[in-house]
């Protein structure tokens, strides 16, 4: 989607490939029908209602693996001419003869179908219980998303759609590999402009020459090479006029009298005289053989009487009158390959399109002027209702994979307001094990106990039959391991209940800049509301604000290895005699 003929190919060897820390701490707007669509095609039949399933896991990944603040963006009423361009999709890829295309009336928009708008409402549902903003654009969510890239009011957007650019953006991450040392494809627009020498109105005029998500046509015969090197011709300012002059059949236009990025081309007169210097046959250079056996050949420093040198294969006369001759004869094959071109844009009816080029430069694509984005507490007990019903999962299955993103609320409100509230109300943090690197990103294993400690009788009173019924789902779960946050480790060690997880190194929340607008604060502290940002620049690391009783990656003596090791074995022992599940409810049910 966005700018036809495979655009994405063009911008590639500009992408960056970025690492974790590349959104640590930044906002970060989301088309989230780009996801719904996503989810839709790549797990559609093998799990229950994708779009929740997946909208979850990756909303708790990039909150709390890569530390970014989603803003989620809704498409709003589409355009008529991007109703009636989703219709000719519509019927290309159906193989239906588009002659048969029903003429959409004047200024009337094609809502998208209800299944579609169920999965919306259904995810936005999700979202809010997960405290995220969500705003809605008036047309296009991309739109959106570049605005609020350019106003400064996200650092980056999340889309596949190619035409952010056309409307602003800055920073568009096209996709997301969770398991990778540089998990983000990254466009930024600075490349783009010094890589390609294309700016915004030169990639609205080549999204106008070769179609795009409003105009699936563009014009006929001009392809992206083509359109690249017409556009190349302008400079951004007069771009979009010219498409005018030519299209309007200025005859000085077509005929190639104007100016191509301040060269002035002038039509060349097939019949006036060309001048013709003789050239030597034996060598190729200027003059003759009869004159350079008696005067000698400059080019080839031979002696009077002596034969030049014989002009090897392929030769090619430098001399002033050659390379005058060739500039000529290339001029005139560019001036004929420009009016080719400019004949081609004069055949074509209603170019360029007005309405699109002003939905493209238009700075008003939300609702609001001044959006509020505020990031909340997750609603748990209301998330787990929803899921439960939604998706048919355990409570203790939800509350565990809700961990991540509570403890990463819960160090960051501990490391800029330290209290002594337990996370989830249920769990105190006991050490830092070690540290551990993953797809070359260093994590924290942090130890958490549960406050209220549970027997070792207490463990055997859970029926046997549950644990299958509940390792069946589990497997059923996991069909799409790269997009599910990663699972606490769950152990029962001397009748207390433990887990593990893993959280950022760094955990500082530094004062966001270039912030144009103040959100309103949630329930947890956002970059530019933190007390502690404001005064000092960054927050405390977790080693600062909680003194672990176990050192961080402690070397333990020769000495007690063999008693540790023993030890270790017992305690093994122990809580391998527990199920997954069982170990799970103790922790989460």
């Amino acid at each position: 989607m966005g700018v036809g003929g495979h655009f994405w190919d063009l911008l590639k060897p500009h992408a960056r490939f970025e690492g974790f820390n590349l959104l640590r701490n930044k906002r970060v707007a989301v088309d989230l029908s780009y996801w719904i669509v996503q989810h839709d095609t790549a797990i559609k039949g093998y799990t229950r209602k994708p779009h929740i399933r997946l909208t979850f896991f990756r909303t708790i990944n990039l909150f709390s693996k890569f530390g970014a603040y989603p803003v989620f963006v809704l498409d709003g009423t589409p355009s008529p001419l991007k109703s009636k361009a989703r219709i000719m999709r519509f019927f290309r890829s159906s193989g239906i003869d588009l002659s048969s295309l029903p003429e959409a009336e004047e200024g009337v928009s094609v809502e998208r179908n209800g299944a579609f708008r169920k999965y919306v409402d259904e995810c936005v549902e999700l979202l809010e219980l997960l405290g995220m903003p969500v705003v809605k654009a008036k047309g296009e969510a991309e739109a959106l998303c570049a605005e609020l890239n350019r106003e400064g009011y996200v650092d980056a957007c999340i889309t596949a759609d190619s035409d952010a650019f056309l409307y602003g953006a800055r920073c568009v991450i096209k996709r997301i590999q969770p398991n990778s040392k540089e998990p983000f494809e990254c466009y930024h627009i600075s490349d783009i402009e010094a890589g390609l020498g294309l700016k915004r109105k030169q990639l609205i005029a080549i999204s106008l020459l070769v179609g795009n998500d409003h105009d699936l046509n563009g014009i006929t015969g001009i392809g992206l090479d083509t359109a690249v090197r017409f556009v190349k011709c302008f400079n951004e300012d007069e771009i979009l006029n010219r498409l005018h002059e030519i299209a309007r059949g200025d005859p000085l236009a077509i005929q190639g009298n104007i100016d191509f990025g301040g060269e002035a081309i002038c039509s060349f007169d097939e019949k006036s005289p060309k001048p013709k210097f003789p050239h030597c046959s034996h060598c190729g250079h200027p003059g003759n053989k009869k004159a350079h056996l008696k005067f000698s050949c400059e080019y080839c420093n031979s002696t009077a009487g002596a034969s030049c040198w014989q002009k090897p294969l392929g030769f090619k006369c430098y001399c002033s009158s050659c390379d005058s001759g060739r500039k000529e004869k290339e001029q005139k094959k560019n001036e004929t390959w420009r009016i080719s071109v400019c004949r081609k844009i004069s055949s074509e009816q209603n170019f360029p399109n007005d309405e699109i080029v002003k939905m493209y430069l238009s700075d008003h694509h939300g609702s609001d002027d001044d959006p509020c984005l505020g990031w909340a507490s997750p609603q748990t007990e209301m998330l787990v209702d929803y899921l439960a019903y939604q998706q048919n999962w355990e409570p203790s299955y939800i509350r565990q994979r809700l961990l991540p993103m509570l403890s990463t609320i819960y160090l960051r409100d501990m490391a800029s307001n330290p209290t002594n509230k337990l996370l989830y109300g249920q769990y105190e943090f006991d050490s830092i094990q070690r540290v551990k690197v993953r797809y070359g990103h260093e994590f924290y294993v942090v130890n958490w106990k549960k406050a209220a400690t549970v027997s070792g009788d207490a463990v055997c009173t859970i029926p046997e039959e549950s644990d299958t019924e509940q390792e069946s789902v589990e497997l059923d779960e996991s069909l799409d391991l790269l997009e599910e946050p990663d699972v606490p480790h769950i152990r029962v060690d001397n009748g207390g209940c433990f887990l593990s997880s893993d959280e950022d190194m760094e955990l500082e929340l530094k004062e966001m800049k270039s912030q144009k607008k103040k959100s309103n604060s949630g329930s947890f502290r956002t970059p530019e509301n933190s007390e502690t940002s404001a005064s000092r620049g960054t927050q405390l690391s977790i080693t600062e604000f909680y003194r672990s009783s176990k050192d961080v990656c402690p070397n333990k003596p020769e000495k007690n290895a063999a008693k540790g090791s023993g030890e270790g074995k017992r305690r093994k022992d122990s809580s391998s005699r527990i199920s997954k599940s069982v170990r799970r409810r103790l922790l989460f049910g």
